[in-house]
């Protein structure tokens, strides 16, 4: 990269535009607003859309000043890499959003805390991707295959994705089949109510987890898997873990608020499984295509600019039809409704 931020980390021959101090500083940034995140959630409230729309804004103006301040420091191509897998990450999130929408759901989880688990999510997240975003750094740069092994996973994803997507949904989540909540109630008891954004509580002089334990939990498992498919799609996108990290973390961060933006528009996309399956296909070949190339400089690949349109094509393409199909639709709500004091 001609940029004066190119770095080559000592011992590796991966080269970032991440300098130390560029790192520092963005995790510094990363951890603020998580920390920021906590301490405005240490009251429960419900979510206004006011509210919600406000932070929405200010977690989508970030990533794209960064992705300025990367085209004016870095040139463009980190720029385009950035950008392109920043998209890519964003609407993988809201698969995620969607999720986590059944927990909530299956939970039985009060509106005032639905912002609390959300923020336990995110923060699950941002941890596993970090491990993987770091595994797959190292086996990058010391594994000629990885490529193809990653490349593996996301075609292997896409096929599980629309063999989901044709069988449709479930639209109900059984918690006593999951392992972490079974795992959980195994060692501990667990009170019948929620008592506010306690985690666990003293009763009749032992510690006892609250349902908010256990939909954590559950939402920090369903993390892991998203880990798997995510960071190997990003990897795709651009090499350089800086880039990967900045990507993850700021999609990862705004989706407490896009949560509340986008959940009455969640159960309308319903296309959205075959158009994440088509992009996580695509990046599969991408890096089959790069692993290949390696082998044979005969083999073409895929320009990350052509990427960047392929994402922005799919995604708004499922988007409109499947506002299209739902446009008759009558909404339900999918939170028991709970009487809370508004922000």
């Amino acid at each position: 990269m001609s940029s004066a931020l190119s770095y080559v980390a000592a011992g590796s021959s991966i080269e970032s535009v991440g300098t130390p101090w560029l790192w520092g500083g963005t995790i510094a940034v990363v951890l603020a607003l998580v920390v920021l995140d906590f301490v405005l959630t240490r009251r429960p409230h419900e979510v206004s859309m006011r509210e919600a729309v406000g932070w929405t804004t200010f977690y989508i103006a970030l990533p794209v000043a960064f992705g300025v301040f990367l085209w004016v420091n870095s040139g463009g191509t980190a720029a385009t890499e950035y950008f392109t897998g920043y998209l890519l990450e964003k609407s993988l999130s809201v698969d995620n959003l969607f999720v986590f929408m059944l927990l909530l759901s299956a939970f039985a989880v009060p509106k005032v805390l639905a912002q609390r688990v959300l923020l336990y999510g995110i923060v699950g997240a941002l941890v596993l991707r970090g491990v993987f975003i770091a595994l797959g750094a190292a086996a990058l740069a010391t594994l000629d295959w990885a490529f193809l092994l990653f490349g593996a996973i996301l075609l292997l994803t896409a096929v599980k994705l629309l063999a989901d997507a044709a069988g449709g949904y479930e639209a109900e989540v059984d918690i006593s089949t999951m392992r972490s909540v079974r795992v959980l109630r195994r060692f501990w008891p667990v009170t019948d109510d929620y008592r506010g954004t306690k985690l666990t509580v003293v009763e009749k002089g032992k510690r006892a987890l609250t349902p908010l334990a256990l939909v954590v939990a559950a939402v920090m498992a369903t993390d892991l898997v998203f880990a798997v498919d995510s960071v190997p799609a990003v990897y795709g996108v651009t090499g350089d873990p800086f880039l990967v990290f900045a990507t993850n973390a700021f999609a990862l961060l705004g989706l407490r608020a896009l949560y509340f933006v986008l959940h009455a528009a969640l159960s309308r996309l319903v296309h959205l499984a075959y158009g994440l399956a088509t992009i996580l296909a695509f990046i599969g070949v991408k890096l089959v295509l790069h692993w290949a190339h390696g082998v044979w400089s005969g083999v073409p690949t895929i320009p990350t600019a052509a990427s960047l349109v392929v994402i922005v094509v799919v995604l708004a393409t499922v988007t409109l039809t499947s506002l299209y199909a739902t446009r008759n639709k009558q909404q339900e709500p999918t939170e028991p409704e709970v009487e809370a004091s508004t922000s």
